[in-house]
């Protein structure tokens, strides 16, 4: 069987794979973009074929083009002397029909098409996901069972009033955490879906910890057409997800005990939990705390500031993250890449105040290696309400921000 040789669409490194996919998507070792088939290293019939003259006409009803600068196998490059048709998702969803992708990139000087063969998207087994949702709803309720043990325990040590069904809470807890999370991937497969991006459904990923879970995920499986398509999927999960933590937060900080400090004994090997702005205003505005004051969090109020803080890691601006997704829209592969190693060694920096930014800032570096090959048109300009969602993911990032997240007592 031949081997392929696979040129990256974004910065032309060329290397020889045992691979003859059309389309290899955001594989390529130097800039982490897309890399696609433009020849094999054994002869084999009609490696090049004919330009489809359907697949021209196609192309001029939306770009006046000037002659063909490649065609290689799978590969075609057109120069665009000038663009009719704005909307590049409109002229993916018309090749798509025909079988195949574009990119729309700036080179040298000129405005080049890539044209290539569009990936077959596999379909996924839903049961995987409904086998995931369960585990994590019953991991999820197992740790807010042993939240409430320690909330009704506190109940009873101070003589309060409060919630002391311990299923009840635990309930609470799961169903609360678990609609954060879902909502904030859901919100990511709206956004995909309105821009013909192709996507899973959310895979919850249920593991034992104080909180049951490690979050959820999709799978996108097909390239982000524009950057104003990006930023709607970067500022999407974030925003849905931070509009349910918000009514959860409060009627968490509604059902947890504020106590003066002087009488709270905690316990060796407590967690503490860190503040946050967003916090900070909910517990004066709703909870009025004055100084000398202690919160003993309700099992729904952890599930809230858990939310809080997944909001805030994801906006970090940095690689393959939601925040990356959206940096990448404003700025050039290199600048993005340099943005990316920058904090994740301020962020290893930062692990004096809390060792968890040495594990994550690690994260960021090795996803930093893969990069963010952007959209694939990155010549149409960014809209005004895509800039507006950046900035209100910004004000969102700093209101969420949590130097500090966990301590022990």
């Amino acid at each position: 069987m031949p081997k392929g040789i696979y040129e990256c669409i974004d910065c032309g490194y060329r290397e020889v794979r045992e691979s003859t996919e059309p389309l290899l998507e955001r594989s390529c070792p130097n800039c982490g973009g897309d890399m696609v088939l433009v020849g094999f290293t054994e002869e084999i019939e009609a490696v090049e074929e004919p330009i489809s003259q359907k697949l021209i006409q196609e192309i001029k009803k939306f770009y006046d083009i000037g002659g063909v600068l490649r065609q290689e196998a799978n590969l075609l490059a057109f120069e665009v002397l000038s663009i009719k048709e704005e909307n590049f998702e409109v002229v993916l969803r018309e090749l798509e029909s025909l079988g195949y992708w574009a990119a729309l990139k700036r080179r040298g000087g000129k405005i080049v098409l890539y044209v290539f063969p569009a990936q077959h998207v596999k379909s996924e087994n839903p049961l995987i996901g409904i086998l995931l949702f369960v585990a994590t709803l019953i991991s999820t309720f197992g740790a807010g069972y042993l939240l409430s043990l320690g909330y009704v325990q506190a109940l009873d040590q101070y003589n309060l009033p409060g919630i002391r069904n311990i299923y009840l809470n635990a309930l609470a807890f799961s169903i609360s955490i678990m609609a954060i999370l879902g909502t904030h991937e859901m919100g990511h497969k709206i956004a995909a879906t309105l821009h013909g991006v192709k996507s899973t459904f959310p895979y919850f990923i249920p593991f034992p910890s104080f909180i049951g879970t490690m979050g959820a995920v999709i799978r996108v499986k097909s390239p982000i057409p524009t950057r104003n398509a990006a930023i709607d999927l970067g500022v999407s999960g974030p925003l849905a997800g931070f509009l349910v933590a918000l009514p959860v937060s409060i009627i968490g900080l509604k059902l947890s005990l504020v106590l003066p400090a002087s009488i709270v004994n905690l316990k060796e090997g407590g967690i503490i939990f860190g503040t946050n702005l967003f916090f900070m205003i909910l517990e004066k505005y709703f909870l009025h705390l004055g100084e000398g004051y202690v919160i003993l969090f309700h099992p729904v109020a952890i599930a809230g500031w858990v939310g809080i803080l997944v909001t805030f890691l994801n906006l970090v601006p940095a690689a393959q993250l939601d925040g990356g997704h959206i940096a990448r829209a404003f700025l050039n592969e290199k600048m993005h890449a340099y943005l990316t190693f920058g904090l994740g060694f301020a962020l290893i920096a930062l692990s004096y105040l809390w060792v968890g930014w040495l594990i994550w800032g690690g994260i960021i570096l090795l996803m930093g290696r893969i990069g963010n090959p952007g959209a694939l048109d990155e010549v149409s300009p960014i809209s005004f309400k895509r800039k507006i969602l950046a900035v209100i993911a910004l004000l969102i990032f700093v209101l969420s921000a949590t130097p500090v997240p966990l301590s022990t007592s």
